[in-house]
């Protein structure tokens, strides 16, 4: 589990929304007539999810867009559901879990696997630390979604953090083959080395020698990796790319690219297309199914032992009409 200490993210957080506003104040714009502006930010108490999320609201800042830019498009379940409820909370955290089992998800999180069980149903809610958690078991995302609420300055414990994820979302669009390199960092292989071997990497991937120097040099400068006796170890630090969709499109490219330039080399892979006519309805069915593969895929990487094979797995399902044309 992350380091993050969650009872001072949510603490900050509160601190960022009443702004300059007084604890009294704020707390009777909350609607509170208790002083609980003071009971949250002392910790003696935490608001659950959903009041964090109306707290949000109170203080001017929509929530609806603030979720839009966490997801990078709006999600299904907003035009339904408000997330400053028990079951708008309850959504989100079930979204961002997908096929990840509620065991899995609780021992990820260190809680109660009851609870999670409680907050996910909707039958109980969250403290906004144990929401944070969730959310960080479920998607390594929590200082995503608190940079989405507010401006990440704001919040001493996550302005470095956030610094150094969007110093690695600019490499991530400049140096796309650092994803491979970390992930064959995890190898076996690499591990049992007596020591690193410039080039090992290169080889390994079927990159350049001088791609596998420039990723090196950025991880290292980065911080995504440092030198753990003689070899290069990643550092725990996701890095998601869905707030700038600018930056998805050019690793999509990439890998695409790899793709094709392996299917014309002859590689071994699964390299397979189907070009068929189907019903829009269909369509969206088949839509859904490749979300589904691939949430079910990330959850078997996750807890996939030992690490013995870097892949690449694309998954495309696509229109071929221009998308003016539908409808």
């Amino acid at each position: 589990m992350t380091s993050l200490d969650f009872e001072r993210l949510s603490r900050e957080l509160l601190v960022a929304l009443r702004g300059q506003r007084s604890q009294v104040q704020w707390s009777r714009r909350l609607g509170y007539r208790s002083n609980v502006a003071y009971a949250w930010e002392s910790g003696r108490r935490s608001p659950t999810a959903a009041e964090a999320f109306r707290a949000v609201r109170r203080s001017g800042i929509s929530v609806e867009d603030s979720l839009e830019r966490f997801y990078g498009r709006p999600p299904p379940w907003l035009q339904r559901l408000d997330p400053a409820t028990p079951e708008g909370v309850a959504q989100l955290l079930e979204d961002l879990r997908g096929s990840l089992s509620v065991t899995d998800l609780a021992r990820r999180a260190e809680l109660s696997r009851c609870s999670v069980s409680r907050w996910l149903g909707a039958r109980t809610q969250p403290r906004l630390p144990d929401f944070l958690r969730v959310v960080e078991a479920a998607s390594l995302r929590s200082v995503d979604l608190l940079a989405s609420l507010v401006d990440p300055s704001q919040l001493p414990s996550v302005e470095p953090v956030w610094e150094r994820l969007e110093a690695n979302r600019r490499g991530a669009f400049e140096l796309p083959w650092t994803q491979a390199v970390l992930r064959a960092l995890e190898l076996e292989d690499y591990r049992a080395l007596p020591h690193h071997v410039e080039g090992w990497l290169s080889g390994r991937l079927g990159m350049s020698l001088e791609v596998e120097r420039q990723c090196v040099e950025f991880l290292l400068a980065s911080g995504r990796v440092h030198w753990a006796g003689q070899h290069l170890a990643p550092e725990d630090l996701a890095v998601d790319t869905r707030r700038h969709p600018e930056i998805g499109r050019r690793l999509k490219q990439h890998w695409t690219e790899v793709a094709a330039e392996r299917v014309a080399a002859g590689a071994p892979g699964q390299f397979s297309y189907n070009v068929f006519t189907v019903s829009r309805e269909d369509f969206e069915r088949i839509r859904e199914m490749h979300l589904g593969y691939f949430h079910a895929l990330r959850a078997v990487v996750a807890d996939s032992e030992p690490g013995e094979v870097v892949a690449v797995a694309n998954v495309q399902l696509f229109p071929l009409e221009p998308a003016s044309s539908e409808g």
